[in-house]
């Protein structure tokens, strides 16, 4: 998938954890867990804007974006 989610990064930075997250923001444990992990479809916006005001963060540094070209290289040479 070319979409990469780094909240766990953004948690470790902020010295936060997923219980904490969960509680600040109203998610339960298992929804920003599967989050967390990347196995999410899709994330509301309500949701992602709820996460960085509590990371104090952009979108962009939770999203990450990744072509599927960049990431066969990276298999290729791994």
């Amino acid at each position: 998938m070319p979409i990469i989610v780094n909240l766990d990064v953004m948690m470790a930075k902020r010295k936060m954890s997923l219980n904490e997250l969960s509680e600040k923001v109203g998610l339960t444990l298992s929804n920003l867990s599967i989050l967390k992990t990347g196995k999410a479809k899709a994330i509301r916006f309500s949701t992602l804007d709820a996460i960085c005001e509590v990371l104090d963060c952009q979108p962009g540094d939770i999203l990450e974006y990744v072509s599927d070209k960049k990431e066969q290289r990276t298999a290729d040479t791994g």
